[in-house]
């Protein structure tokens, strides 16, 4: 087997682990396994054609950074699922157009599987939150809207930033990272059961 067919190979395996061992079963979009898969076996293929011709490795990485960027806009997506689909261009690059020494490319990418693992996984600050919520009343103290968000979200609350004081429609718009109490579902003894007009919630 040659060396590029050996990368080719750890490539499908690497991109298989990050999507049908991690990606769908902590998130669950179908849309998105079909985005991954193709993405990177796409970029591994026109890597490859890259590679062997006299276009060079520049032309290729600037174009594979257009169409990320097209990819992106094209769809809303997490800060999570963005990673994931770095992390999917990024191992077919290492398995099209690498020329590093054998054993550090597949290390490479053995290092991109790790990290989602690590950084995406459900233990890891995984009772932390960041929501944008607008509530039925205009605050102009800070510290009262501290007070109001940790007894609404019946969590403890790291950081605010507010967005919008409407006092006309006696409405605040505010950004609040927190850290749950009594457990990941927020509902421990005591819990709130007052909900914002909107809210949008991410990890």
């Amino acid at each position: 087997m040659s060396s590029s067919t050996a990368l080719f190979a750890i490539d499908l395996v690497a991109v298989s682990v990050v999507v049908f061992g991690l990606y769908f079963p902590r998130h669950r979009r179908r849309d998105m396994v079909v985005a991954y898969l193709v993405v990177n076996v796409a970029v591994l293929a026109v890597a490859d054609a890259l590679a062997s011709s006299t276009l060079g490795a520049g032309l290729g990485l600037g174009l594979f950074g257009v169409l990320s960027i097209i990819r992106l806009r094209s769809a809303e997506l997490d800060q999570a699922e963005i990673a994931y689909f770095f992390a999917a261009l990024a191992l077919g690059l290492l398995g099209g157009l690498t020329g590093a020494p054998d054993g550090l490319t597949p290390a490479l990418m053995a290092a991109i599987v790790v990290a989602l693992a690590v950084g995406d996984h459900p233990a890891l600050f995984g009772d932390y939150r960041v929501q944008t919520m607008t509530l039925e009343r205009a605050y102009t103290d800070e510290d009262a809207l501290r007070v109001h968000l940790a007894e609404l979200l019946n969590a403890t609350v790291h950081r605010i930033h507010v967005r919008k004081v409407d006092l006309v429609q006696d409405t605040t718009q505010v950004e609040v990272r927190y850290r749950l109490a009594g457990g990941h579902d927020g509902r421990g003894p005591g819990a709130s059961t007052a909900t914002p007009i909107r809210s949008t919630v991410s990890r």
